[in-house]
């Protein structure tokens, strides 16, 4: 009886376990259209595009959204780069926005060879101008646990430097171990169960205003599925132990007063990275740096640095790493 009461839990556990839709084969070259980026499994996710003030991009900027968000959570500092010379691109990331799958999970694997696709389109089309990768939260963790996993990609040779916003690292092994257990189990046991965080007296911001806004818009997800969650953490884990293989000039911002990453996480990033970087931590700043009330502060900072990495940061803020062993790919 024990032996076929294990067997029926092993395929219960089977039956509810997370509902994940990963991409699929990559054989074809993918493209660039005017509002989407055409991956290479076929797959069309929304862009929107930002050009620089008449069109002489001192640099290029491929924005990551983070969770639960979409591109247009970059409008308003990309409408400030473009005015300041940089061109920005922006893709909704899939299950998020306007992306295939709403609400629903894909993998680490596929977000991050997403991000390798834009690069390489977006490459094409700016030969001569050099490109950053700036990541908001999950959107930092994508581009971590691409850059960090040692594959070798052409496109990945255009890229000049990398911006973290709040990084979202808070993976596994920094996670207290009952949160750990209780989120493996609801993933494997209520996969579709939705969370809604309310209750939790989690402020992200101290801009009213738009938080209220993102509250009225209806392709910002409002409930999250349990297996969703499940598999952030996964990439935010990946993000961590990929971190010392980022071979890249990076600026990591993040906020003192961040509710949703806790200091801790953000703190094993900063031992992590093994490369030249900038450091700065916003005294007044919440999670989402790029639009709380002193947003334009940090819109500024990544300007600066990446017009003259060596240039101290506008804010005062910045403190520089260099490692003399570090070497760009």
């Amino acid at each position: 009886m024990r032996a076929v009461a294990i067997l029926l839990f092993s395929m219960a556990l089977i039956s509810c376990s997370p509902q994940f839709r990963p991409g699929g084969d990559r054989t074809a070259v993918p493209a660039l259209k005017a509002d989407n980026l055409v991956t290479a499994d076929q797959v069309s996710l929304p862009v929107r595009h930002w050009s620089a003030k008449d069109g002489q991009a001192t640099a290029i900027l491929i924005a990551l959204h983070g969770f639960n968000d979409y591109s247009l959570a970059f409008a308003h500092p990309a409408s400030w780069w473009a005015e300041a010379g940089l061109t920005v691109y922006a893709y909704d990331q899939r299950g998020f926005g306007q992306a295939p799958h709403i609400g629903l999970w894909s993998s680490t694997r596929t977000m991050t060879e997403d991000l390798d696709d834009a690069l390489s389109v977006i490459g094409r089309r700016h030969p001569d101008v050099p490109i950053y990768l700036l990541g908001s939260s999950m959107g930092a963790a994508v581009i971590l646990s691409a850059l960090g996993d040692r594959q070798t990609k052409a496109a990945r040779s255009r890229i000049a430097g990398v911006v973290l916003v709040g990084p979202a690292v808070w993976g596994p092994t920094t996670m207290n171990p009952l949160y750990r257990y209780m989120l493996w189990m609801g993933a494997h046991t209520m996969p579709a169960n939705h969370l809604t965080g309310e209750g939790l007296r989690i402020k992200p911001s101290d801009n009213v205003p738009m938080l209220r806004a993102l509250g009225r818009d209806p392709l910002v997800i409002k409930s999250t599925r349990v297996d969703t969650l499940y598999g952030l953490v996964q990439l935010m884990g990946t993000a961590l132990e990929n971190a010392p293989h980022v071979a890249y000039p990076v600026l990591v911002l993040g906020a003192a007063d961040d509710q949703l990453i806790p200091g801790h996480a953000h703190q094993e990033l900063l031992k992590a990275l093994k490369t030249d970087r900038t450091e700065a931590i916003y005294p007044e700043g919440f999670h989402m740096l790029l639009r709380d009330l002193q947003a334009k502060t940090v819109w500024k900072d990544i300007l600066s640095w990446v017009n003259d990495k060596k240039a101290p940061l506008p804010s005062g803020l910045g403190h520089k790493i260099n490692l003399q062993q570090a070497t760009v790919r």
